[in-house]
């Protein structure tokens, strides 16, 4: 297949708005830092530098980096034609990012050890293809071990949900 019927089929998110993106959100990020750090006092006092000396500096350094590769990128705009990412790559990503993004959601309902169970079999059923006995089967156990390790051994009690409470954890 031909680079330019490769175009033509679908359309890959170009690496100059990426780096825009990424340079206007450490500016905005940049810019937070030195208004903060000008409510909290960037000077000296008594007993030295106020809470907001440090950054304050590290805020316009960060501004300046930023303003540059903003710039940088605006300049070379026409000539830069490089793809970040191709929309079959990008499927990948996003087939990973949504579950795990439900999976954070489900951990305030169900507690980290039943949500991890759920999360398991849906990576091993959609992405592994184990059989759903095996993941049926792994899940739990895997979550059991889990729980032994983090809440018994290590002593790190981790979000637990009403199956957790139902047994009298």
């Amino acid at each position: 297949m031909s680079a330019e019927l490769e175009k033509k089929q679908a359309p890959a998110l170009a690496t100059r708005w990426v780096e825009l993106g990424v340079a206007g959100l450490l500016l905005v990020l940049a810019v937070l830092v030195i208004v903060d750090s000008l409510r909290v006092g960037r000077g000296w006092a008594d007993d030295g530098p106020r809470a907001g000396y440090f950054p304050f500096y590290i805020g316009i350094g960060l501004a300046f980096v930023s303003g540059l590769l903003i710039l940088q990128q605006l300049l070379r705009w026409r000539a830069d034609s490089r793809v970040f990412v191709k929309p079959a790559e990008a499927a990948g990503v996003w087939a990973v990012f949504w579950p795990m993004l439900i999976y954070v959601g489900l951990i305030q309902g169900l507690g980290i050890y039943v949500a991890s169970a759920l999360l398991l079999v849906f990576f091993m059923r959609l992405h592994g293809g184990y059989a759903w006995w095996k993941a049926l089967l792994l899940a739990p156990v895997m979550s059991v071990i889990l729980f032994f390790v983090f809440e018994l051994r290590f002593m790190v009690p981790l979000p637990k949900g009403p199956l957790e409470q139902f047994l009298g954890f």
